[in-house]
């Protein structure tokens, strides 16, 4: 079950991420009130959210590090987060921002991604 709690945390983490990373910039379009924040603002509120997002992750990390007795190391954690992040990051942008589109480029990188699992995890 741990590498299942694992990648279940890193995806409710990198959700997290991702909005407070990336959200602003929707908020910005969609709210004017949101649009006149400052920049200090804005980083407060994004910082709001990354709370939550290490609420989750340094869980997963301990959850599923060898070290703790889980099934991963500290490489193959990082590249199964960076993988989540790029996953969750695609349906964020392809939702929430329309004029953003995916190319044969973006699928090429998606399968050296792929790929760099395969070899992360070979013995």
């Amino acid at each position: 079950m741990k590498p299942l709690y694992t990648i279940l945390l890193l995806l409710v983490s990198n959700t997290f991420m991702t909005f407070a990373w990336y959200g602003h910039l929707k908020l910005r379009q969609e709210y004017s009130w949101f649009a006149s924040l400052p920049l200090i603002g804005v980083v407060l509120f994004s910082w709001s959210i990354a709370f939550f997002e290490y609420l989750c992750q340094v869980p997963a990390n301990r959850i599923g590090f060898v070290g703790n007795g889980g099934p991963f190391t500290l490489l193959q954690l990082k590249v199964i987060q960076e993988v989540i992040t790029l996953v969750v990051f695609t349906v964020f942008t392809t939702l929430l921002f329309r004029g953003e589109t995916l190319h044969w480029n973006h699928f090429a990188a998606f399968g050296c991604l792929v790929l760099a699992v395969y070899f992360v995890f070979m013995k």
